[in-house]
């Protein structure tokens, strides 16, 4: 068997055992039928589990479906539209955790595992590579949902809030979205920035984050630059969009800056930027250092809190 093969194979045998079918149910569910479903994963031994927000939402009961057949009720413990995450919780015993990863440390070009139920298929696999990293994305609703991993691993509907797994079977996203008609554009959650707004959702029942009002990429910056402006990061963010009157705009922020600094220090990925974003930062002047049309320079910005 070739490697590539015994990779994929092995990451997933590593998941067999933490990844769920979700099905939720309202008032009008005809004959207990769900009336919608989706897919989730357990991410500690007393039974918390990610789901995407859009899964579970407007749901008067919820129903986990473990790997060997079982079904187990199971509570919401909080959700967070800003990043399409949720964290429900199962009673029950024998199942098992999955490892989380460190996003951080991905790359472009990268083999991800996207595992899943897509039209009720229980745990499909596809794989595919990272396309991009830190990108800003624009659910059907409205919200801007932060630090989202692009990749060309297949998804459908059904797979929304299962694991995107590297090659060592380390969860590092949360499957989120597809765009309609298009081909090899996926999308997952950042389990870095997961793993932030879980730990809000338990402590607060919600998460508390500033607003700058970009839309964003993480980028490698290029060794000309580097050396030229001295900088001591190698990543950057480049910025592909401002938000109509938001802290960007007032604070002439431009599509195609490079953020390079927040607050006096070196960003070395999206990740980092959205947990400064949750320090209640909201209505200070924060210093930002951006490289502009190859130059360094300096603006102040007033992060605002964000609206639910």
């Amino acid at each position: 068997m070739d490697h590539y093969s015994r990779t994929v194979i092995g990451a997933v045998e590593r998941n067999r055992n933490s990844v769920l079918k979700i099905d939720v149910f309202g008032n009008r569910s005809s004959r207990g039928r769900p009336h919608g479903s989706g897919s989730g994963f357990i991410i500690s031994s007393d039974g918390y589990v990610f789901t995407n927000c859009h899964v579970v939402d407007r749901a008067d009961h919820i129903r986990a479906i473990l790997p060997d057949g079982s079904q187990e009720n199971a509570e919401l413990i909080g959700m967070d539209p800003d990043s399409d995450l949720a964290l429900i919780k199962i009673y029950t015993s024998g199942f098992e955790a999955a490892e989380l990863g460190d996003s951080d440390q991905l790359r472009i070009g990268q083999l991800v595992i996207a595992i899943g139920n897509p039209y009720g298929f229980q745990h499909s696999v596809t794989a595919g590579v990272v396309s991009a990293l830190g990108r800003s994305l624009r659910t059907p609703g409205g919200k801007m949902v932060e630090n989202v991993i692009q990749t060309d691993a297949a998804l459908n509907p059904g797979n929304s809030g299962g694991p995107m797994i590297n090659g060592d079977g380390e969860v590092v996203g949360v499957n989120t979205a597809i765009i309609s008609g298009a081909q090899g554009l996926c999308f997952a959650l950042a389990i870095n920035t997961a793993k932030d707004v879980a730990g809000d959702l338990i402590a607060y029942g919600r998460v508390m984050r500033s607003y700058l009002g970009i839309l964003i990429q993480e980028i490698e910056l290029s060794r000309r630059i580097i050396n030229s402006l001295r900088l001591e990061t190698t990543r950057g963010i480049l910025i592909t969009g401002v938000e109509p009157g938001s802290p960007a705009l007032r604070a002439d922020l431009r599509k195609g800056d490079i953020l390079v600094q927040f607050d006096g220090t070196d960003i070395a990925g999206s990740s980092r930027l959205y947990r400064m974003l949750r320090t209640g930062i909201a209505g200070k002047a924060i210093k930002l250092g951006l490289v502009r049309t190859g130059r360094f320079m300096e603006l102040s910005i007033i992060p605002e809190m964000k609206k639910a």
